[in-house]
């Protein structure tokens, strides 16, 4: 035989089968182009040298890891839909004297090709648009920067090795169906559908149990902190459960509905319920993946496109006015004097200044255990070297101690309190007890605060600050125990905010900022300013990286979603087209063969659509306190992408819908 055979044969496959494989070739350059790109864009030295860069640049390397695991799950799944419809030719190769080893061989020269076609594309198409994405990036940031191109050698060989292995799995993943199978099931590999599966109660209990545990993380959160040790595992609990509630789930709700005679008894539903009990178990894999794609695409949409509309918002909680200085160790009787002398240089420098705002606090740090704070039991936690970080970080608060006469200063109220009473705000963790214990007195609550006067270092906190309103008594006692235990309190501190508004420019904030330190340094050891127009840079990279993230892996998920189902309602119109031919000769009309099918596809969309949904809503306490970590306190602009991420979501899956439903009818009555 000649030796060239096996070579142009497996050529002519492809060229043959065109129709099933250039869209699997334009998926799989797709895939690696955009893993070239994400890639490709964290290595660029260019994105180093840009403010913020950095930060983006961290995220794109995420990326590069979630998009891989994406890409291996993601071609493994395609590819079985290409290997179904060629289950009949393989079969036909073996009858007509192929034996099992020219078919491996055949096959591997078919990978061989497809994997370097598509790596070729991939990388190609990547290169193309990499100056592209990186400008717009440059773009995001504000940041007026032309680069050329950037053409790495390292990331197109970690590209092409990666995406060699995945192929090389997949041809792995192969070998056994042409090793094992003979060559009449090979011929009927295309027709034969899954058994009618048994009601597995177990396994959906179980999924429901996982769902329900999943959705109790979520809704129970409430700490921005312990957000961060439940998203995982409550991700994985949701994703678990998806999968077993349309595989177990599903064929459990089918045999209900089958019993249900009035229901089932009618020909499109009878057609519907019976053809996907027939093969659930493939089914029920394809449903869940759209499923799952559906949840990752809303919730990166909805998370990121918040942040990057509520940047301004964001900012301003942070940073409360244009320029803030900050007074650490001073006394409350000084505090007048070193605002007189800042005026003072302002008017000299004719620096504007306006709408000034002035909060003095005493602060310390403490372990919250029910209504208590401990500032002991920190210190001995943070000395166990066996304590966890983050069930320290957890319970761990910022207090901030205000007197009544300086709280009803800035804000306008005439609030009274009795020595042994406290108002109370929190800007994260809730505070739900009637009574409150610090420094060894209890005080009764009598009022929870909604507002409070800015203070931007609690915006900033990782963990959740509590900011308290004493009587003016009370606070000198509390002063007097903080200076007098400074040496032993952990994190404790006398401060002051003062902050105000000036319409100059950043340099000339700058400018005055630093003569500011050089007159205040001296006197004031722990001054510190902030500019806001300074960090709004930083900002902007942060989260317009994530935004650019956010809708790029998006991108890549919906495509992945569109094309699974192409892919599902192509090789399950090629299943049906028979059994409906079947359907007709028995006497069904065309018209009840279309309302059947509508049935069907209507079902097998619209499940994963509603299911995704539920998941999203059900995550919304969790994405929001992760959101809280990143500033980002606008709930409700966040509660208003969610919604109108889903409606425009569910308006593009039913045109998806549409086009495929059309395919799937085309293919079946012809």
């Amino acid at each position: 035989m000649n030796r060239f055979f096996y070579i142009r044969l497996a050529a002519h496959n492809i060229r043959k089968n065109a129709g099933t494989y250039i869209p699997y070739i334009l998926t799989c350059a797709a895939t690696i182009m955009m893993f070239y790109v994400t890639k490709s864009l964290s290595e660029n030295p260019g994105l180093k040298g840009v403010y913020g860069g950095s930060e983006v640049a961290m995220i794109l390397n995420f990326g590069v890891y979630v998009i891989g695991l994406f890409a291996l799950i993601f071609l493994f799944y395609t590819n079985s839909f290409l290997m179904k419809r060629r289950k009949k030719e393989f079969g036909l190769f073996n009858i007509l004297g192929l034996e099992k080893k020219h078919l491996i061989r055949i096959q591997f020269l078919e990978a061989l090709y497809v994997t370097l076609l598509s790596v070729f594309l991939g990388v190609l198409l990547g290169i193309a648009l990499d100056k592209a994405m990186f400008l717009l990036i440059i773009r995001l940031l504000g940041v007026p920067v032309t680069l050329g191109f950037f053409v790495s050698g390292k990331v197109i060989g970690v590209t092409a090795v990666f995406f060699c292995v995945v192929f090389a799995l997949i041809f792995l993943k192969s070998v056994p169906m042409l090793q094992f199978s003979n060559p009449i099931e090979l011929l009927r590999g295309g027709n034969v559908g899954e058994k009618e599966p048994k009601t597995r109660w177990f396994l959906a209990l179980l999924g429901m149990v996982l769902l329900g545990a999943g959705y109790y993380m979520s809704l129970t959160v409430g700490n921005p902190v312990k957000a961060i040790s439940v998203t995982f595992v409550a991700i994985i609990l949701v994703i678990i459960a998806t999968y077993l509630l349309f595989a177990a789930g599903s064929i459990a709700l089918l045999k209900l509905l089958k019993k249900n005679q009035k229901f089932y008894y009618k020909a499109r539903h009878f057609i519907s319920i019976s053809g996907m009990l027939y093969r659930m178990k493939q089914n029920a894999v394809g449903l869940a993946n759209i499923c799952i794609l559906s949840t990752m695409v809303l919730v990166m949409i909805s998370t990121t496109g918040a942040m990057m509309v509520g940047i301004e918002d964001n900012i301003r909680s942070r940073y409360p006015k244009d320029l803030g200085v900050y007074l650490r160790g001073v006394d409350r009787e000084q505090v007048e004097d070193l605002l007189a002398e800042i005026r003072r240089l302002a008017e000299q420098e004719q620096f504007s200044v306006k709408d000034e705002i002035m909060n003095y606090y005493l602060s310390f740090s403490a372990i919250q255990n029910g209504n208590v704070y401990d500032a002991d039991m920190l210190k001995e936690m943070e000395e166990n070297e066996k304590a966890n970080l983050l069930r320290i970080m957890e319970d761990m608060r910022e207090v901030y101690i205000v007197a009544l006469s300086d709280y009803n200063r800035e804000t306008g109220e005439d609030a009274q309190l009795q020595a042994d009473e406290v108002l109370i705000y929190y800007n994260r963790q809730e505070f739900n007890n009637e009574t409150i214990v610090f420094f060894g007195g209890e005080y009764r609550v009598a009022r929870v605060l909604r507002e409070f006067p800015e203070n931007g270092m609690a915006a900033m906190n990782v963990f959740s600050s509590h900011s308290i309103v004493v009587a003016d008594e009370t606070f000198e006692m509390i002063r007097e125990k903080i200076e007098a235990d400074q040496g032993s309190m952990m994190y404790s501190s006398k401060l002051c905010y003062y902050g105000f508004d000036t319409g100059e420019d950043r340099e000339t904030q700058k400018a005055f900022s630093n003569k500011l330190l050089n007159m205040l340094g001296g006197k004031v050891p722990g001054c510190q300013t902030e500019i806001r127009d300074e960090t709004r840079s930083g900002y902007v990279a942060l989260y317009g990286g994530l935004f650019f993230l956010g809708v790029f892996l998006g991108t890549l998920f919906v495509m992945a979603m569109v094309l699974i189902i192409y892919y599902k309602q192509i090789s399950e119109g090629y299943e049906d087209r028979e059994r409906f031919v079947i359907m007709q000769k028995v006497g069904l009309s065309r018209g009840e063969v279309k309302a059947a099918i509508r049935s069907q596809v209507l079902t097998v969309f619209f499940l994963p659509l509603l299911a995704a949904g539920i998941h999203v809503a059900a995550a919304f306490p969790l994405l929001k306190a992760l959101l809280a970590i990143l500033n980002m306190v606008n709930v409700q602009l966040y509660a208003i992408f969610t919604v109108a991420s889903f409606l425009t979501f569910a308006v593009f899956y039913m045109l998806v819908y549409g086009a495929t439903a059309r395919t799937y009818y085309r293919i079946v009555s012809r």
